[in-house]
C-alpha cells in the first residue's frame, strides 16, 4: 500500500513526465520554400515533398509479415535487400548502417537509410511494411523549365540551403520557417497512431514573381546558343530590357545550367549570371555614351565636322588609332559612330573635360551595381578621373580603359531610347505574400542623365549606323525602324595585358521612332568569326522576336537622313 501511494500520487508527475520522455518523439514540420515564377506566374523553381528514409537500428529485428498465404517471417537482411531494391541501395549497405549504428551506441534508435527520395520511393517502401522503417517528410526543390533561366535562378543544396542567383538574393523573401510536432511510440519503437499534436506550426516561404517572360527566355537562350557554338565563342550573353520601365525581359547565358543537375556543368563559372557577375571592355558601343555626353553639354551637333586620321597623336602623349589604316575621313559625330572612328570620336570626348565625362559615366551608371540586386553582380571598373593616365582620358572615349557589364551597356541604352531617363534595372518585381500582396517592390522612378534631345539625335546617329554601316544586310529587321551599335574590344588575359581574343557585341533599340526594347548581345571570344558578324545574327533574331510577340506596331515615318561625311 506505501509502494502504491508513492507510485500514484508523491512522484505521479516526475514518472509521468520521464515517461513521457521515454516515449514521445519531437521532429520538424518543414515549410514550404517559395516559388520563384516569371512574369506570367510560370513556375520556374518550386517545392515538392521528398522524404528521407529513417530505421531504429535497436529495434532493427526480423519481424511477422501476414501475406494472402500466411504469416511470413521477414528476416532483417531481407528487409534490408528488399529497401535496397527500391531506393539503389544494396543490402549490405542498409545493414552496414545497422551495425555501425549500433557499434556507436547501443540504444541507437536513429539513422538515416538515404535522403530526399521522391514520392514514388516512398510508396514502394512504406508498402513492405517494416515495422522499424520510418519516414521523414522533407520539401525538396525543384525546376520545372529546367535550364530556362538556369543562370539566374539559381539552385540550393541538398541540404535546401540558398546557394547562388535568385535563390541566394531573394532567400529573405523564399525562406520558410519550420514548425515542430511530437508523437509517441510504443516500446517496440513503433509510432502510436493519433499520438502527433503539433507544437509549432509551420510558416511557408513568400514568392518571388520576377519580370522575366520564360517563353521569350527560352527562345534567347536557343537563339544565343546556336550562334555561339557555330562561331566557337568561350561565352556569351543576351540582355532584353522594356525601355519605359527598365525591367528585363530576358537574361540569357551560353553556357545555361539545368538547376536540377548543377553538377552535370563541369566549369563553376557557368552556374551563374555572366551577364551579371563578368565585366569586360565594352569597346564601341560604349561610343554611343560619349555621343550622348557631347551633344548634352551642347559640344557639338550630329552634323559637327571633324576629320579623322588613322593615327592620332594628342598633346598629352596618349597614341590613338582605329582598328585598320586609311587615310584622312572628313566624318561629322554622326559618320564617326558609323564609321566606328576612335580617333574621330577622342576629337569628340576632348570636348568635354574629364570631370564632365565621369559625371557622365556614373549618372549612366558605370562603376555601381544595378538594382537588380543579384547575387555577386560585378561593379565593373571605373577609375576616378584624376587616376587616369594619358591613354585611359582618351580610351574611356570609345570603351576601353573601364569595364562594365552586360546589364550596365543595356542600361546605357534604355537611358538614350527612353529620352534621356535612365530607369533603375528591375529583375524583380516583389516578393508575393501568403495572403496575395506584393512586398519588396522596387523603386520606379528613373533619373534624367541627358537631355531629351541630346537622347533623341543620339537615337537618330544610331539609325543611321543601322541603315548604313557594314552590317545593314545582316540586322536588317523589315518595318521597323532600328538604332543600334557594334563593338569589339580586345580581352584582358588578367596580367596586365591582351589576349589574342576578343569580346565582340551589339546593342540596339527598336522601334527607333517610339523605343520599347532593347537587345543588348556579348559574344566571348568566337574563334572562327571574331567581328561583329558573329552576334549580329543573334541580335536580328531575338530582335525581331521580340517585337512580334508584343505585337509592337511597326514603324511609321522613315528614319531621318543625317549627313556622315563632309
Amino acid at each position: 500500500m506505501v509502494r502504491l501511494v508513492d507510485i500514484q500520487v508523491v512522484r505521479a508527475d516526475t514518472l509521468s513526465a520521464d515517461s513521457l520522455g521515454n516515449r514521445s518523439v519531437e521532429q520538424p514540420i518543414y515549410g514550404s520554400r517559395g516559388d520563384i515564377v516569371d512574369a506570367n506566374g510560370v513556375v520556374l523553381a518550386g517545392t515538392v515533398m521528398r522524404y528521407n528514409i529513417t530505421l531504429s537500428p535497436r529495434n532493427a529485428v526480423e519481424f511477422t509479415r501476414k501475406t494472402a498465404a500466411g504469416d511470413q517471417t521477414v528476416t532483417v537482411a531481407q528487409a534490408a535487400a528488399e529497401v535496397g531494391a527500391i531506393t539503389g541501395q544494396t543490402g549490405d549497405a542498409i545493414l552496414a548502417i545497422i551495425s555501425s549504428s549500433l557499434a556507436a551506441d547501443p540504444a541507437s534508435d536513429y539513422a538515416i537509410v538515404t535522403k530526399a527520395v521522391d514520392v514514388s520511393v516512398f510508396r514502394a517502401v512504406d508498402a513492405l511494411e517494416i515495422p522499424w522503417i520510418y519516414f521523414e517528410k522533407k520539401p525538396g526543390r525543384v525546376y520545372p523549365d529546367g535550364a530556362v533561366a538556369g543562370n539566374l535562378v539559381g539552385f540550393t543544396s541538398s541540404e535546401g540551403e540558398a546557394q547562388a542567383g535568385l535563390e541566394l538574393g531573394q532567400d529573405s523573401c523564399l525562406a520558410s520557417t519550420n514548425g515542430t510536432e511530437t508523437y509517441e511510440k510504443g516500446a517496440d519503437g513503433v509510432r502510436l497512431p493519433q499520438s502527433t499534436v503539433t507544437e509549432k506550426a509551420a510558416v511557408d516561404g513568400g514568392d518571388v514573381v520576377t519580370t522575366i517572360d520564360s517563353d521569350l527566355e527560352w527562345f534567347v537562350q536557343q537563339a544565343l546558343a546556336k550562334q555561339a557554338q557555330a562561331t566557337g565563342a568561350a561565352w556569351g550573353t543576351v540582355v532584353v530590357q522594356e525601355v519605359k520601365t527598365g525591367k528585363l525581359v530576358a537574361v540569357a547565358d551560353y553556357p545555361s545550367v539545368d538547376p536540377n543537375n548543377v553538377n552535370g556543368t563541369a566549369n563553376p563559372d557557368d552556374r551563374g549570371s555572366r551577364a551579371f557577375t563578368a565585366s569586360f571592355e565594352p569597346g564601341s558601343t560604349f561610343k554611343a555614351l560619349t555621343a550622348a555626353s557631347v551633344l548634352d553639354a551642347g559640344k557639338a551637333t550630329v552634323g559637327t565636322q571633324v576629320v579623322a586620321p588613322y593615327r592620332y597623336l594628342p598633346g598629352n602623349g596618349a597614341n590613338i588609332n582605329d582598328s585598320s589604316g586609311h587615310a584622312d575621313l572628313h566624318l561629322t559625330l554622326t559618320g564617326v559612330l558609323i564609321e566606328s572612328s576612335n580617333t574621330g570620336m577622342s576629337k569628340f570626348g576632348e570636348l568635354l573635360t574629364d570631370k564632365q565625362r565621369y559625371d557622365y559615366m556614373t549618372k549612366f551608371g558605370l562603376g555601381t551595381e544595378t538594382e537588380a540586386g543579384f547575387p555577386a553582380e560585378d561593379t565593373g571598373i571605373l577609375h576616378p578621373y584624376d587616376e587616369w593616365d594619358p591613354q585611359t582620358k582618351y580610351a574611356t572615349m570609345f570603351g576601353q580603359g573601364l569595364t562594365t557589364t552586360a546589364l550596365q551597356v543595356s542600361s546605357i541604352y534604355q537611358t538614350i531610347a527612353n529620352k534621356g531617363v535612365r530607369m533603375p534595372v528591375q529583375l524583380v518585381a516583389g516578393c508575393r505574400q501568403a495572403d496575395g500582396t506584393m512586398t519588396n517592390v522596387p523603386a520606379a522612378a528613373g533619373t534624367q542623365v541627358v537631355s531629351a534631345s541630346a537622347a533623341h539625335d543620339t537615337s537618330d546617329m544610331l539609325e543611321m549606323v543601322y541603315q548604313k554601316a557594314w552590317l545593314s544586310k545582316v540586322w536588317n529587321i523589315p518595318g521597323y525602324r532600328v538604332a543600334t551599335k557594334t563593338g569589339t574590344a580586345q580581352m584582358p588575359d588578367g596580367h596586365g595585358g591582351y589576349t589574342h581574343g576578343y569580346l565582340v557585341s551589339v546593342s540596339g533599340f527598336a522601334p527607333a521612332d517610339d523605343p520599347e526594347y532593347v537587345v543588348s548581345v556579348s559574344l566571348a571570344d568566337p574563334v572562327k568569326l571574331n567581328t561583329s558578324a558573329a552576334p549580329a545574327p543573334i541580335f536580328q533574331e531575338v530582335m525581331s522576336q521580340v517585337l512580334k510577340k508584343y505585337r509592337a506596331v511597326p514603324s511609321g515615318a522613315p528614319a531621318p537622313a543625317l549627313p556622315g561625311t563632309w
